[in-house]
């Protein structure tokens, strides 16, 4: 073990954590003046003031100490900044090791640089008080909390040498999502993944309250923390001098605990395994002002944002503001130009070394393509459309099998719970699903648990999105299979991801592109006869299509060939986040492999074989999106045909959602001209939908013929039902759809009196029998239709 800092390595961590302090202090309150040269006056105070202080002195205080740690120990060490707001600490300590300047020459390394990095703080134009992609050395923005530990674990799966410092607050300590994250080092494999040391920082105090961590006792904290599986050390106090060699001993303690248990791993050895962690209690607001206007402001609720609200407009703030920031020494510790002293300069590790330039932050740079096997070899043969059955999920197991077998080191499968229930049992003969927990005699028997597994399984989406989100960000590829209906329980960690993506991709070269975000829904809500209406919701994508349209893609491939096509596209794309809408269960098979190929790289495409007098302008377009809704469309046809021979139907599937919007509104958009050649310019379009109708309308309106648009869809109808008695309440299923047709083809409006009247008829009988019965009947379970091979021919 390296030796502790002696007297004088402790004064320069001091003077080095006072420099950070200065410059966080600096970017809330000045845009003139940065170094203090002049007596402090209103008019070098920002005309707004905005930021948070009391989160920043805890930060830099172990963002200095983990710079000691890793220039001691040449680690390779990135930092997950988890408290709100705490970008002016990261910001700092960037500043201060010279990477934010590289990245941003305006912002150089003196007084100057120093100023404008002040006034781009937290102004119009400038950056944000969240670590955000602006921020050198992040991954994890902390805009909504809970997350940080989760993306922490996700970036150390499959890096060995890698260690991630996960500062916790305490106020997103009280999330469900982090308190779920504790559990993920019971998937940290210590033989070949990195290590997570978490920093629980319990400063105690939220925005207006106490944190709850913060308020129980010492032996409390410890056997909550033991049983979660970590050895906590504590590191308590508001002694600087004091604290700087505690946090040097336990950090040099951490390291040398985490280091025996990869050793032990590393060399074979499977014993019980305790990480340890740091809880880290400091004063609110630590080294700020301690009292304001007889109110306490250190160590207290009132230090979290602007502890002096109004130095230009109040002469008692300005001098208390004064005194503050002239406390932390500018003048020791900037040169004449403004440049940090030599002898501070040298604290910070250099090159890649530095926690803003570790290259895992910007996964991109470490990103390796996946060795794909072509889908081609894993689909459905197809001699006819629709005469085989498949479970899309099922082909898509075998894909993504040989994937993980030829990628060991960088891709991952994650669910909840869910693999096999979601048919992709197949990827259990590649790899079982990482258990680093106890093990009983009974998991021999199929549970496929193994310490060197690869398939992420724990009930929590939070949990599995953020592993996934870290594992992307830091260059790594995977997939998150889950129900449709509970995707809605990660929506705004999507939302935040989508978020950091596109902002990312604006900060132009030095953000390299990180693989693809994917999602795999599945369990849809049309199948969901025994679950009931709470697990029918097909609304992520309405969350998704929100999204800016540079970063998100969604596919519904109609059948299991169209699935491997478009898993393997989303598998090679990077910078997106991709939501792939896909049944389990077995499903008519309608396109063979090249087909399925060309009709996904279209995004949407007339299938001649299923319309009628293709060669002529159609009377009327049945349009479809999503697999359940193609087969509905489709035997809607066969019912349309089979009583008016002379109706001309043009079939259309879209499988890329956003083909429907203009491309002057997404890039993956049709033409006009495009569109127009599939939906016409004034013929009635009956489009049948996977989700809401809304969205289909929100995307067309401002195509020409939009108006003529008729969307069937969920409409929030449903209880347990076969399948097809849900289509029937929703308005999806055949009759509904041919009958409509009736209705907007002026010419059947009468003529079709009589058939609508058989077909509602037909469609009673069938949801009595499904009542009577409790199952479809069989002419409705076997998706069989009128032969299309003759067309096809």
């Amino acid at each position: 073990m390296t030796s502790l800092p002696s007297h004088a390595e402790v004064q320069r961590l001091h003077a080095y954590w006072q420099a950070s302090n200065y410059l966080c202090a600096g970017m809330l309150y000045l845009r003139d003046n940065a170094l203090l040269r002049q007596p402090l006056a209103p008019a070098h105070i920002k005309r707004r003031i905005l930021g948070h202080w009391g989160t920043c002195p805890g930060q830099t205080f172990t963002l200095t100490h983990l710079n000691r740690l890793i220039r001691e120990h040449d680690l390779d060490l990135m930092y997950v900044c988890g408290p709100g707001h705490g970008a002016a600490a990261v910001l700092a300590h960037a500043y201060l090791d010279g990477h934010y300047s590289e990245r941003y020459p305006e912002c150089s390394r003196d007084e100057a640089g120093m100023t404008r990095l002040f006034q781009r703080f937290s102004a119009p134009g400038g950056i944000g008080s969240h670590c955000s992609p602006h921020v050198p050395g992040s991954i994890h923005e902390g805009g909504e909390l809970g997350y940080s530990l989760a993306h922490a674990f996700g970036a150390a799966f499959d890096n060995p040498a890698l260690i991630v410092a996960a500062m916790v607050g305490d106020g997103e300590a009280e999330t469900g999502p982090l308190a779920a994250s504790w559990q993920s080092a019971r998937f940290l494999n210590p033989a070949r993944d990195g290590a997570v040391l978490p920093i629980l920082h319990l400063n105690g105090y939220k925005i207006a309250n106490p944190s709850l961590l913060a308020r129980i006792s010492h032996a409390e904290l410890r056997a909550l923390f033991e049983g979660h599986g970590y050895r906590p050390c504590f590191v308590e106090g508001d002694d600087p001098p004091a604290m700087h060699r505690k946090m040097a001993r336990a950090l040099e303690q951490c390291l040398a605990e985490i280091r025996a248990i990869q050793a032990r791993a590393r060399g074979g050895e499977r014993t019980p395994i305790r990480w340890p962690m740091i809880v880290l209690r400091t004063p609110k607001g630590w080294t700020g002002p301690r009292q304001i206007d007889g109110h306490a402001v250190e160590n207290s609720w009132r230090s979290h944002q602007i502890p002096l609200p109004d130095p230009a407009g109040r002469p008692q703030d300005l001098r208390a503001l004064e005194a503050w920031m002239r406390g932390y020494r500018p003048e020791a510790w900037f040169d004449a130009d403004g440049a940090l002293a030599a002898e501070l300069r040298a604290l910070a590790p250099v090159g890649d070394r530095r926690i803003s330039a570790n290259p895992h932050a910007n996964g991109g740079l470490l990103r390796r393509a996946l060795d794909l096997p072509s889908p081609e070899a894993y689909s459905q043969p197809v001699r006819a459309p629709a005469a085989a059955d498949a479970s899309p999920t099922q082909l898509l197991g075998n894909y993504l099998r040989d994937v993980m077998r030829a990628n060991a080191d960088r891709f991952r499968l994650f669910g909840p719970d869910e693999t096999a229930s979601n048919r992709l049992a197949a990827v259990f003969e590649a790899s079982g699903k990482t258990w680093m927990a106890r093990l009983l005699d009974s998991d021999a028997d199929g549970g496929h648990l193994a310490a060197d597994g690869r398939v992420m399984e724990v009930l929590s989406e939070h949990l599995l999105q953020g592993w996934l989100e870290g594992y992307t960000l830091t260059g790594r590829h995977g997939l998150l299979a889950t129900y449709e209906a509970f995707a809605h329980v990660i929506d705004s960690m999507f939302n935040q991801h989508a978020k950091w993506l596109d902002k990312a991709r604006r900060q132009g070269a030095w953000r390299a592109p990180v693989p693809s975000l994917n999602l795999l829904l599945t369990s849809v809500v049309w199948r969901q006869d025994h679950n009931g209406f709470s697990h029918q919701d097909p609304g992520f994508v309405d969350v998704a299509a929100n999204k800016r349209p540079e970063v998100v893609r969604i596919y519904l491939p109609p059948d299991a060939n169209c699935l491997l096509s478009v898993a393997a596209h989303c598998l090679r794309s990077v910078g997106y986040a991709n939501v792939i809408v896909a049944d389990k269960q077995r499903h008519p098979v309608y396109l063979d492999a090249s087909e399925a190929a060309r009709h996904c790289q279209a995004g949407a495409s007339a299938w001649d074989w299923a319309g009628t007098h293709v060669s002529h302008e159609p009377d009327v377009v049945l349009a479809c999106a999503g697999d359940v809704p193609t087969g509905e469309a489709l035997a809607a046809v066969a019912l349309l045909s089979s009583r008016f021979g002379g109706l001309k139907i043009r079939f259309v599937n879209v499988v890329d959602l956003f083909a429907l919007a203009p491309p002057t509104v997404h890039a993956h958009g049709l033409t006009d001209e495009a569109f127009d050649a599939l939906f016409t310019r004034d013929k009635p379009v009956i489009f049948n939908f996977h989700g809401y109708p809304a969205l289909i309308h929100r995307l067309c309106y401002q195509r020409r013929n939009h108006v003529n648009f008729h969307v069937h869809g969920y409409r929030e109808q449903g209880d347990v039902n076969t399948p097809f008695e849900l289509a029937v309440l929703n308005g999806i299923d055949r009759y509904s759809l041919a009958i409509d047709v009736l209705a907007r083809v002026p010419r059947l409006r009468h003529c079709g009196a009589a058939v609508r009247e058989q077909w509602l008829a037909r469609r009673e009988q069938q949801v009595a029998q499904a009542r009577a019965e409790g199952i479809d009947s069989d002419d409705i379970r076997d998706g069989r239709w009128p032969t299309y091979e003759a067309r096809r021919d």
